[in-house]
Formats: structure tokens, sequence, C-alpha cells
């Protein structure tokens, strides 16, 4: 796959409702009936698997191998009347459950046996949690504590701290100082990516960038990431001495990126947005906010590793504020959980963001709070890695959900 392969097919993907209210929202917007929804919400609020648009002989297929197994799915009440129709599929059950399925759709038709080996592979990922990242030759392991990686703009217009660490000195001594403060990751940006920022220039944002990381390079033990989409500049900030790239466009705004990330044996974190900075907060609509989302990362994750990046070397970023209303964001966080059926690790940014803001109605430097908040409702979530300004309190904060979490 390249960029340029812009359409997605839509993959399964595990829904978790967060109570009988979302479950049956999505059943709702399924198409199922009253009475249906009625009768099996009872049923899916453990754990359920999300197929798109099948057609009605594989959807009644899936239905009745799923009641034989003592399971249910919820379908398009028109699947019942029009064999032409289509329809998204909601399995209901538990995981021995799913686990019988699989092996029985291997003796079905229609190309049921592939879709089976999809539900396997997306059940394995849900059950193994990924233990460890890689970046050329630093490891992280994620199976004790959620990483932190701290943010380092170099930038005079981000967001937050644009030109406070615009000066190259004072970039190097703000990576360590966050680095000692419990900073897993550094992430250096030297490209605005704020709604309706401008784009900026390789040559601009090497300018930035190589002072400070060949600065930095020889003292950090964190893991050096950069955050740009484009290749020209991966590339020379990796043979400079970064460990690890994270593009935004999620491999689609430059299709050498996964390449020039593979060359080096580097790292990746392929985020999710709609449209570009410059036009992504317009008009933000999706039919299928988790499954377009979870779709999307899904072939990053393979082009990636089509273009030779290792896997265990891959992170996923649904992208909060990337192209999405607050209703949107707050969906992503309260469902993150959905896209561990990726099998890589999950990464999420809040920190000081407009979702924080506009819920609590403070300006950027008094959503400390708020971040806080965000950060422990995304480990309980799911998180493996949040992205945050404030390191030190933010490291507090993790360290205490994950003693929750992980007791």
């Amino acid at each position: 796959m390249t960029a340029a392969h812009k359409s997605n097919a839509n993959r399964p993907y595990i829904f978790r409702p967060a109570s009988s209210g979302t479950l049956a929202e999505e059943m709702r917007a399924i198409g199922v009936s009253s009475d249906g929804i009625r009768l099996m919400v009872p049923k899916g609020l453990g754990l359920a698997i999300k197929i798109p648009d099948l057609s009605a002989p594989r959807a009644m297929i899936l239905k009745e191998q799923m009641l034989s197994l003592g399971g249910d799915a919820a379908q398009s009440r028109d699947v019942l009347t029009d064999s032409n129709s289509r329809t998204h599929v909601l399995l209901l059950g538990s995981e021995t459950q799913f686990g019988r399925l699989v092996e029985s759709l291997k003796r079905q038709q229609f190309g049921l046996p592939a879709l089976g080996k999809q539900i396997e592979r997306l059940l394995n990922n849900w059950s193994n949690r990924p233990s460890l990242f890689t970046a050329r030759d630093k490891h992280l392991d994620l199976t004790k504590r959620t990483a932190v990686m701290g943010i380092l703009n170099v930038t005079p217009d981000s967001f937050s701290d644009g030109g406070e660490f615009l000066d190259p000195k004072a970039a190097v001594d703000r990576a360590l100082r966050m680095q000692e403060e419990g900073a897993d990751i550094i992430d250096i940006g030297a490209e605005s990516t704020r709604p309706g920022a401008a784009a900026v220039g390789a040559k601009e944002e090497l300018e930035r960038l190589l002072p400070v990381v060949s600065a930095i390079v020889g003292e950090l033990r964190a893991i050096l990431s950069v955050d740009t989409y484009k290749s020209d500049v991966a590339a020379a900030v990796l043979d400079c001495g970064a460990d690890m790239i994270n593009d935004i466009s999620g491999l689609r705004f430059d299709e050498r990126m996964a390449e020039v990330v593979a060359k080096h044996d580097a790292g990746l974190a392929v985020m999710h947005i709609q449209g570009t900075p410059r036009d992504m907060q317009k008009s933000p609509r999706y039919d299928d906010l988790i499954g377009e989302i979870y779709s999307c990362l899904a072939w990053s994750c393979s082009a990636a590793v089509e273009a030779g990046v290792n896997r265990q070397s891959i992170i996923a970023d649904p992208g909060i504020g990337f192209g999405k209303t607050l209703a949107h964001n707050l969906k992503l966080i309260n469902q993150l959980d959905s896209f561990r059926g990726l099998g890589v690790p999950i990464l999420l940014g809040t920190s000081r963001k407009s979702v924080i803001g506009k819920i609590i109605k403070k300006p950027v430097q008094e959503r400390l709070y708020g971040t806080a908040a965000s950060v422990a409702a995304a480990i309980v979530r799911g998180a493996d890695i949040v992205r945050v300004h404030d390191v030190r309190k933010m490291r507090e904060v993790c360290d205490v959900a994950d003693a929750i979490v992980r007791s």
C-alpha cells in the first residue's frame, strides 16, 4: 500500500459499550427494530464486535451461528425482506463464544472463512496488549506503567507554548528537564498543527529542528521523537540521530514516509486526521466515528509494515482534536479500548486542547486539572502512552491511575 491509496475497506473492530444507552444507540444506527433492541441489549454489555457492510446472506449466517453458540447478532431489519440489502452487524457474545464462531466460520462460504481470520486476529490483539515499543536501539517497557511523551514545540505559533522554546538552548534545556521529570519520549515539533495553521516548508522546519536534535541526541536517554509528516524532514532528523517519527497524517500526506522510517529502523507513530490542519475543524463529520478512525489507523499500520517498519515499532493515535467535534473527542476517549484490536500501543494527546477548554471554560494555561482528568480517563480506557506538556504533574497522574488500573 501507499499513502496514495486513500480509500479504506471498513474493518471489524471491538465495540465496548459504556452503557445500555450507548449500545441501544448503536443498534438504532444499524437499523435494528425496537423489539430487537430490547431483547439484545442485555446480551451485549460485555463485549461486541462490529462488522461493517455485510451482504444479507452473510449477515444471516452470522446471526444463525451466533445464536447456535448462545450469543446473538444485531443487524438491520431489512435483511429479512431484501436478500440484496447490506447491513452492519454487531456480534454479541463472550470471548469463548467468539472463539467458537471463528472455528465455525472456517467451514462456511461467501468469504466467511476470511472474516473468521480477521475476527481471530482481532481477538488475539485484544487479549494480548503490547508489552514493548522499540525505536532504533531504544526499548520502552509498557507492562509496568503508562508511558509519558513530553511535548517540545520549537515553533513561534503553537497553540499552547508558541515561541517559548524557539531558541535551541532553551529547547535543549527543556528536553533534558522533561526527561528528569519522567518523560519516556520527547516529541519535538517545528510546525504548528493547531486548527487553521499554515504549512511550513521543509527547509524552515529543518532550520528549527536540526540545531536542537543535534545538540540533544547524545545526552538523551529517553526516546527522541520528531513530529513531522514530511519524508525529507524525517530522513534528515533520523540521519541526525532521532529515534522515531510522529506523523499526524498517518502516512497519507507523504507516500515516502514509511520507507524512510523503515530504512532507519526507527519508531513510528501514526495518527488519524480528517482533512489538514488548515481545514480539519471546518465541519468534521463521520457516519461511524470509531469504525472509520479504526479502519484508517489499521490501514496506516498495514502500510507501515508493508514498507518494512517493524510492527513492534508502531504506535497508533486516534487524533483528539484533529478533525473532530467535542462530542467526537469525548466518544473517542470513552471508547478508546476499541483500538486495542490494532495490536499496537495506543497514544492519546489531550493536553491543554480545546476539548478541555470547552468543558471547563478555561484558557489554555488554566487547563491543567482538566488535562489531568482526561489523562486518568484515557488510562482507564486503555491508553499506553499519553502526550503532555506538564510532564512532572502528569507523571504523577499516570502513576496513581496505573496503581488503580493495574492492581
